[in-house]
């Protein structure tokens, strides 16, 4: 399984912490190894799953999907307003 970054994903990584990195390394080592892990979302989202987790005390989500056996590595971020840019991307 080959992992795949958006530029949209990239830029917030880089922008993290060291420890946090870390943290999100382990949530996408999970990802990897069971991809049904997130919630599939409906509607214009269809096909994208969120992953849901905690970096210190934020709540973080981590949009991918499944392109035959390759995981696309989304978006990244905090609750707020989190779907609205996730939408935005994707029509992009």
């Amino acid at each position: 399984m080959k992992i795949y970054q958006s530029r949209l994903f990239e830029k917030k990584v880089k922008k993290l912490p060291k420890r946090e990195k870390e943290i999100l390394d382990q949530e996408i080592s999970k990802i990897a190894n069971n991809p049904s892990i997130g919630d599939e979302k409906k509607g214009d989202l269809r096909g994208i799953f969120v992953h849901k987790f905690k970096i210190k005390t934020m709540w973080c989500l981590l949009a991918y999907r499944i392109i035959e056996k390759d995981l696309e590595l989304i978006m990244i971020g905090p609750h707020e307003n989190y779907y609205r840019d996730l939408k935005s991307y994707l029509k992009s």
